[in-house]
């Protein structure tokens, strides 16, 4: 015979189930109080909330558009079932269709979003969010090309890789790198917050935060990637490779001066054909790397440099010394 738990009550002890289920119902009365002062201190304007009838972009539904926009992107690579020649057209055609479902109603929540936040005059934000998913799938066949310039350069330059398949399937840099390129266009066709979320979502995943707003050519390689940040002015040309912990940043603005330089160039442009070792940080809206330069790791400028132009830091001195002495 198992012996009873004790720490249970039994049918032998009614006393003690009334006792708990008056403490328990002690803890719902403090919990129904507390629940109304949570509730009271929404309508503080330090509260961030969005209460209201209009639905706002999903972070599930971002998701999911970054897995149909690959599809489209790397046909078979991160499809769910087999992709052969005969199924090939069913299935693009599948994928066109739930994407474009997917981005004109969450393109569709973001201008409403936006709309009913800043009380601006309706714009038909149900037409712009079927006219913008249209010319994001229109868009595809140019990204691939400009994403095929990226898988070569980083084919290129790493012995590592066997072939340009296994750079698809797992290099994080690439994968942040092709949905930023989605994330960007979105951006170009003044589509508010979902470029934004889109990009963090393979922050997230990648650890590489590229924002939406940058403006970076073909051939461009983010080689390892984590820790890297680029900016939202940021221009970059073409060929251009940043290894892990590249920042691309703004100079620190005083308190309250976010507004005065909203929307103005705040990041750097790197020229064609540059080479960003890991650990450095460039920053300033005026600052420009020439063409062919290479900056060294754990650089850090904030000033201009020309072309074929070599940034390093001096080596630092060794010390060595017994453990005994």
């Amino acid at each position: 015979m198992t012996p009873q738990d004790s720490s249970r009550p039994s049918a032998s002890h009614p006393e003690t189930c009334r006792t708990e289920a008056a403490a328990a119902q002690t803890y719902r009365d403090r919990l129904r109080n507390l629940s109304e002062k949570i509730i009271q201190d929404c309508s503080r304007e330090e509260c961030h909330t969005h209460i209201g009838f209009e639905p706002i972009p999903s972070r599930r539904a971002v998701t999911d558009i970054i897995d149909r926009v690959r599809e489209l992107l790397f046909p078979g690579f991160f499809s769910e079932g087999k992709v052969d020649p005969v199924s090939f057209r069913y299935a693009i055609g599948q994928v066109s269709t739930a994407l474009f479902d997917l981005l004109s109603e969450q393109i569709t929540r973001s201008i409403r979003h936006d709309c009913f936040r800043f009380q601006k005059e309706c714009t038909d934000c149900e037409g712009r969010g079927y006219e913008a998913a249209l010319q994001l799938l229109e868009a595809i066949p140019a990204l691939r090309r400009v994403l095929a310039a990226d898988i070569r350069a980083t084919y290129d330059g790493d012995p590592a890789a066997k072939h340009t398949d296994e750079i698809v399937y797992s290099y994080p840099g690439l994968q942040a790198v092709a949905v930023f390129r989605v994330a960007h266009r979105l951006f170009q066709l003044d589509v508010p917050m979902l470029p934004r979320m889109m990009t963090e979502r393979m922050h997230g995943m990648t650890g590489i935060d590229i924002h939406p707003g940058a403006d970076i050519g073909p051939g461009f390689v983010v080689d390892h990637g984590t820790g890297v940040v680029i900016g939202e002015t940021t221009q970059i040309g073409k060929d251009v490779r940043v290894y892990q912990g590249v920042t691309l940043g703004a100079l620190s603005l005083p308190k309250g001066a976010g507004d005065q330089y909203r929307g103005k160039k705040r990041h750097p442009t790197i020229e064609d054909d540059v080479i960003i070792y890991s650990g450095a940080t460039i920053l300033g809206g005026d600052t420009v790397i020439g063409a062919r330069s290479v900056i060294g790791g754990n650089v850090w400028l904030t000033e201009s440099v020309p072309p074929d132009t070599v940034v390093m830091t001096e080596s630092p001195r060794l010390v060595k010394k017994s453990r005994n002495s």
